[in-house]
This record gives C-alpha cells, sequence and structure tokens, in this order.
C-alpha cells in the first residue's frame, strides 16, 4: 500500500515536470483537485491579467497567529489554499549595493515594482545614482493595459508609492512633505510628491486613505494654487468618500477614493501587548473608530476589479484587448506589529485573506487571471508557550476555537515601535507564470514573474 501512494505521488510529481518544461501531459493525468490545480499553474503562458496581494509585514507568524485565531490551528484561510508556494528573501541594498539585511517597504516595494534592490526609505529609485526606475505598473500602461491600487494606508503610503511614483524619500508624500526630496520637486524639475505623481500617471483605479496629502496645495507647476485633489479633478478622476460613493461610481472615468485622512482605521481592537502579559482577551471585531461609511478592503477590491475590467471590455475593438494589472495591500498588519497589538494584527489579516478570496473567485471564472499573495517584509509578532515569561510585550488571546495563545513583541524596547525582520517571507500564486515562485527566489523576481506573465515591453 505504502508502495502504491508513493507510485502515485511519483507521478504527480512527474506530471508537473513535464508541464514545467513544455511536454505534454495525457488527458487525466493529476486531473482532479489539488493536483489539477498545481499542474494548470506551472503550464506557464501568458496572463490577461495579473491581482497581486500584499500582505504588508505579513511574515508566517502573522498569518499563523490568523489562522489560529479564526479557523483555528488545523484550518485553512483562503491564503492558505494557493496551488503553489514558494519563499522570497526580502533585503534592502546600501548605496555600494551590498546586503541591508533588514529592509523597510520603501526598498522592499520597489524590489518587486522595478525588479532592483534600493536603500531603505526610496521610492523606485536606483540605490546609488539616484534616478528613476520604470515601474511594473508604467509597463502595464504603456503596454495598454488597465491598473489599478487598493490599500488600507494612505495611498502615498510606501507600498503604494512604488508603483507610480519615484521619490529620494518616502516621506514625501504630498507637496507640504518635500524637505527631504529637494531633488524631486517640481521647481528643480522633478515629478513632485507622491500625491501628485500617482494622479499624474492617471492609474485608473486608486482607492485607500491619506485625504490630508491630497488636500494640500500645490505650490510650483501647472496646478500651482490648486490642491492635488483639485489637480486629480483637472486631470479627470472622479473622487469618491465613502462606501456609498464608491457602490455608485459606474466608472467611465480614473476613480479616486479617499476613504479616510491618514490610514484607513482598523477593524478589530483589543488590549495592546504589556510587560508582563495582559490577562486572557478576546477581540472585539467592531472598531468605534472606524466611521460606518467605510468600504472594507474585501469591497473595495470587488469594486476595483469590476471598474478595471469593464473599462477593458468598453475598449476592445478599438485596438485594445488587454487586461489589467491591480495591487492590492492590507497595510495596517505592519502597523499594529509595530504597535504590538495582536488583536489590530490579526482582524486586519482577516480583512485582507477576504480580499485573497475575492481575487481567487475572479481567477475561478477568469482562469488566464495571474493571482500572487505575499508579504514584503517580515515582522516582530511570535507565539511562545503560556507559561514563557518573555522581555518584551505579551498579550493573552482566547481564539475562536476555545483555547489560549500567548503572543510577543520584542524587537524593539518597550514603549518603542517593534521593528521588521530580516527573515525570508511566503509567496503563493495561481494562474500562468505561477511555477515561478516555486522554492526560494528573490523579491525582485516577482517584477519579472508578472512582466513575463503580462508579456510586457
Amino acid at each position: 500500500m505504502r508502495r502504491l501512494r508513493l507510485s502515485r505521488r511519483r507521478a504527480i510529481t512527474g506530471a508537473a515536470v513535464l508541464l514545467a518544461t513544455g511536454v505534454a501531459v495525457p488527458a487525466g493525468a493529476a486531473a482532479f483537485g489539488p493536483q489539477d490545480q498545481a499542474a494548470r499553474a506551472i503550464q506557464g503562458g501568458k496572463a490577461k491579467n495579473v491581482i497581486l496581494l500584499i500582505g504588508d509585514g505579513m511574515g508566517d507568524s502573522e498569518i499563523t497567529l490568523a489562522r489560529n485565531y479564526t479557523v483555528g490551528a488545523a484550518g485553512r484561510l483562503n491564503m492558505d489554499r494557493f496551488p503553489l508556494t514558494g519563499a522570497y528573501t526580502t533585503y534592502a541594498v546600501d548605496k555600494n549595493g551590498k546586503p541591508d539585511y533588514v529592509t523597510d517597504s520603501a526598498a522592499s516595494g520597489s524590489g518587486w515594482a522595478t525588479g532592483h534592490k534600493t536603500v531603505n526609505g526610496r521610492i523606485s529609485k536606483t540605490p546609488d545614482t539616484d534616478k528613476p526606475l520604470p515601474t511594473i505598473l508604467e509597463l502595464a500602461q504603456k503596454n495598454g493595459y488597465a491598473t489599478g491600487s487598493v490599500t488600507t494606508a494612505e495611498l502615498t503610503d510606501a507600498t503604494p508609492a512604488v508603483l507610480a511614483s519615484h521619490v529620494s524619500d518616502r516621506s514625501c508624500q504630498g507637496p507640504a512633505d518635500m524637505a527631504k526630496c529637494a531633488a524631486d520637486t517640481i521647481a528643480k524639475g522633478g515629478p513632485g510628491s507622491i500625491a501628485e505623481q500617482s494622479v499624474n500617471h492617471k492609474v485608473d483605479v486608486l482607492l485607500g486613505g491619506g485625504k490630508q496629502r491630497f488636500d494640500q496645495k500645490i505650490t510650483e507647476g501647472p496646478y500651482k494654487g490648486m490642491t492635488v485633489a483639485e489637480q486629480a479633478r483637472k486631470l479627470g478622476y472622479q473622487i469618491v468618500t465613502d462606501k456609498q460613493g464608491l457602490k455608485d461610481f459606474k466608472g467611465g472615468k480614473p476613480v479616486l477614493g479617499l476613504f479616510a485622512p491618514g490610514t484607513v482605521p482598523v477593524e478589530w481592537t483589543g488590549k495592546p501587548a504589556a510587560v508582563g502579559g495582559t490577562d486572557p482577551q478576546r477581540c472585539t471585531t467592531g472598531n468605534p473608530q472606524r466611521p460606518d461609511g467605510t468600504p472594507a478592503l474585501d469591497e473595495q477590491a470587488t469594486k476595483a476589479i469590476q471598474l478595471l475590467e469593464n473599462k477593458q471590455k468598453s475598449q476592445q475593438g478599438h485596438g485594445r484587448d488587454k487586461g489589467f494589472f491591480l495591487q492590492i495591500e492590507g497595510a495596517s498588519i505592519d502597523k499594529q506589529d509595530h504597535a504590538a497589538d495582536p488583536c489590530g494584527q490579526i482582524g486586519e489579516t482577516a480583512a485582507f485573506d477576504r480580499a485573497v478570496k475575492v481575487a481567487r473567485a475572479y481567477a475561478a471564472k477568469h482562469p488566464d487571471t495571474l493571482v500572487v499573495t505575499t508579504a514584503d517584509h517580515g515582522h516582530s509578532s511570535q507565539i511562545v508557550p503560556l507559561e514563557a515569561n518573555p522581555p518584551g510585550l505579551s498579550s493573552t488571546l482566547v481564539t475562536d476555537e476555545g483555547g489560549q495563545m500567548k503572543v510577543n513583541y520584542s524587537t524593539n524596547t518597550p514603549g518603542q515601535s517593534q521593528e521588521h525582520t530580516g527573515t525570508e517571507v511566503r509567496i503563493a500564486a495561481q494562474g500562468p507564470q505561477a511555477y515561478r515562485v516555486l522554492g526560494i527566489t528573490n523579491q525582485t523576481d516577482l517584477f519579472t514573474t508578472i512582466r513575463k506573465a503580462l508579456q510586457l515591453r
């Protein structure tokens, strides 16, 4: 019996290898269930659409915490159900190109956005000469694809910024925030702040927080005296600010969704971790600080996909039969990790996982869609034994399956922001070119995977 199982496993593996090398596989080989999904994903080929989902700071510990709390240790999240899973390295570099082993979100995002490593804090520019690098979104636009970016952070925060802007420092989010980016100012012949560049790029769908950046006044150039939001309207954008406005928007023009002054408030709350721990707690799944009209990440993802698909359908027969590129970020997994707030962190991971479900459901009906889910870097939370007395901050949670789980944060002194870690992180995928995530790859390889999938020139 054991030999029979081994033979079957080898047959499935052999079929996958044949597919990867372009050799035809007989009908019926690896024909059902997860094996069939894997076989299809290994075939390669061209994608019409790409949906890239980024859980900011969502390392293996963050995923495990959310799984244990919400569906149980033996359960599976939506992000656990991809047919192909690997890991990638996340280091940044210094100006001489030597490894900087712990990345920030700017350098890591620039890695997959441009295919090049850069220094921490820099947005899609070279590490040495500080020159702009073409991004995957820019290439997609150039090749006729619709494009979108959805986030729970400010739209000018590092992860969305890497797609449609080039600045020397991630802090240069609005016209009033350019202190560290003198060469990027319009007065110096530069492209301006992240907010200005994002709307100048005419990305079809921009949804997230950061209204405070778009309310800043432009002091230089052709839009001088306007706010960035007014610049966006001048460029044809419709601006929506709540769930109803997003629901009512029918398309036909680019959309700028600004759902919070800064970062979108988190979905869950609870007691943050503390020195010496907390009493066992259940998380509160409704945050009173989150306005009722705030669209959830999965709702934004659903609308973004619909708008991008409709745009491309409307252009068929006009020399353009391309799909779309969409990035979706669950940003506050990272931000709640920094704050050592396990309930906020788990709630944002659960919200991100619902967006993963939306993307996979779309791909199930459109198998020419490459879906990738990953993180930009690791973070600080660790599951430790209940009897442990860690020196940092800890909290004990009572999970949905009735167990107790202790979470520890010890990557910085209590009272300071908890830090990123330099670990490799998970990357999983399905659809055309998904086999490229297998094994241990580099963060910059994701750029090549998407470029090859969409056959971008």
